[in-house]
């Protein structure tokens, strides 16, 4: 890692989110001094993207966006600079910086994140749109919701209901538009989908199903409404965008580093390129379970993505494991957790990629029988395989959220209570309460 002069380059990350952060964190695991240089022009120190749908809410002030980070940046070492890259020249092993610098580096870190997808409608460019990617678009969104009387939003998973209850908690009467018959179909069954509208309406949002933007007209540069393919119009004042995100994939593939959807990375987040690595919402996974290259777009895996990528970075030799995904989240303002594979075999047509809080496992639909438990605003669903829980969703009561995420995990063997779950499915809950303590018992016991 020496230069032409004898010096040692530093380590340099494009991107300052939760990879990036936990990437400093493992390089000092094992390198205390060699410099590190983070690259980012979002114009913010760290922040928590996960927080910014609870202070949309109004339930969190802005200063609980920022953690406080595990290593400061004075016992990093690390030295932060607010500007684009422009490009990045594998050969020299340069990156160019928009001021005309050049910065050379020894072993390089792709975290550029990804961007929200913005369809191709007439209007889309007026003010007014907005997504919800950066704390500059939250800031922007409540701007904007301080004037507006009524927003529409359009799009799927879990970020176009932050947008919607977000304004319609500021009190923006807040109109969302499906596709289609129901809610996140490829992700929930109906019986869910009906639960989580269900508490959108009792919140105030107003569903229009089977209805799609046409285009979106404005005066002045501002958006005054929407035309829907039905020819219905609603005038509003803002529109919010949630059809997924698109990895932030540019530099690498002007760099010629493989670039799928996503930028390719092996089990140690090696590129195509010697000397460069990837890690978070940017990088494409090898997956063995499924044997192919998957994208993740959440916070926890970002950050194991990170420290492994930093720590391989700085000499180590380690296979960075997929495990299994999960999220705990609130939907509709119920507060919900999803693990592992979850998928309905549906097109979800509010959605054309991935989605922020989202991972491509929980599309998988598995061949499986499904077991439910539903009571009030109580819900369990498991997908139970021949030997193992694949997958599971629970909402309202989190009693069993920590179980399952470790019996799915762990890949605990379940046959001692599947034919009991598949006859009985009413005893779910009590059921796996059951194999848990066993399988605690029999930890504690080693």
């Amino acid at each position: 890692m020496s230069s032409k002069h004898g010096q040692q380059l530093p380590y340099v990350i494009i991107g300052a989110g939760a990879a990036g952060m936990s990437a400093v964190q493992g390089i000092r695991e094992l390198d205390p001094d060699v410099p590190i240089v983070v690259i980012s022009d979002e114009g913010h120190s760290f922040y928590s993207k996960p927080g910014l749908a609870y202070w949309l809410l109004g339930q969190i002030p802005e200063e609980q966006l920022y953690p406080q980070l595990p290593v400061s940046d004075e016992t990093a070492g690390a030295t932060y600079l607010n500007l684009r890259v422009l490009a990045i020249d594998p050969v020299s092993q340069i990156v160019q910086l928009e001021d005309g610098r050049g910065i050379e580096y020894g072993k390089l870190l792709l975290v550029t994140g990804a961007q929200a997808i913005r369809p191709k409608i007439e209007g889309i460019e007026l003010d007014g749109v907005v997504t919800l990617d950066t704390l500059s678009d939250a800031r922007r969104i409540l701007k904007l919701a301080r004037r507006a009387r009524r927003a529409v939003v359009v799009g799927g998973g879990i970020t176009a209901l932050e947008l919607a209850e977000g304004l319609c908690a500021r009190g923006v009467e807040t109109h969302y538009l499906l596709r289609k018959d129901r809610y996140w179909s490829n992700v929930l069954d109906e019986p869910e989908s009906q639960l989580v509208e269900a508490c959108l309406k009792e919140e105030g949002v107003r569903i229009h199903y089977r209805s799609e933007i046409d285009r979106i007209e404005g005066k002045k540069g501002r958006v005054t409404g929407v035309n829907l393919s039905s020819g219905v119009h609603i005038a509003c004042q803002m529109v919010g965008v949630a059809i997924g995100i698109k990895p932030r994939t540019h530099l690498a593939a002007a760099a010629g580093l493989e670039v799928d959807r996503g930028v390719i990375v092996d089990e140690r987040l090696k590129t195509s390129v010697e000397g460069i690595y990837a890690a978070g919402d940017v990088a494409q996974v090898w997956d063995p379970e499924t044997g192919s290259h998957v994208l993740d777009s959440l916070w926890w895996i970002a950050r194991e993505q990170g420290r492994v990528a930093g720590r391989n970075m700085a000499g180590a030799d380690e296979v960075y494991q997929r495990k299994t995904p999960f999220n705990v989240t609130r939907i509709g303002g119920i507060t919900t957790t999803l693990i592992g594979r979850l998928g309905q075999g549906e097109k979800d047509e509010d959605l054309v990629a991935i989605a922020r809080g989202d991972s491509e496992t929980w599309r998988t639909c598995a061949d499986v029988f499904a077991v439910e438990n539903d009571t009030a605003h109580d819900r369990v669903r498991l997908l139970v395989g021949d030997q193992q829980i694949l997958g599971a969703l629970v909402m309202g009561d989190q009693t069993l959220s920590r179980p399952l995420q470790h019996l799915i995990a762990e890949e605990v063997d379940i046959r001692s209570i599947r034919g009991e779950l598949m006859s009985q499915p009413a005893q779910l809950v009590s059921l796996i309460e059951r194999l848990w303590a066993e399988t605690q018992a029999s930890v504690n016991a080693r």
